[in-house]
């Protein structure tokens, strides 16, 4: 195993298994994106659900 100038995860405490190691990078690779780098989505998907409103009405104590 070769080893890493910098690393991208730190062990706070204890020791990590290879067990939890492979868990770990199942999980992350997962959660990667399934794009190649450059190129972008074919529909550009719909804004999240807890993005607030771009609108406020006028009486709202969030109106800039």
């Amino acid at each position: 195993m070769t080893t890493l100038s910098t690393a991208c995860i730190r062990i706070e405490k204890g020791a990590v298994t290879p067990e939890e190691l492979a868990a770990l990078t199942v999980l992350f690779l997962a959660r990667a994106p399934r794009t190649t780098p450059g190129t972008e989505p074919d529909c550009p998907g719909s804004t999240t659900a807890w993005r607030p409103d771009l609108f406020h009405a006028p009486h709202s104590w969030q109106a800039p």
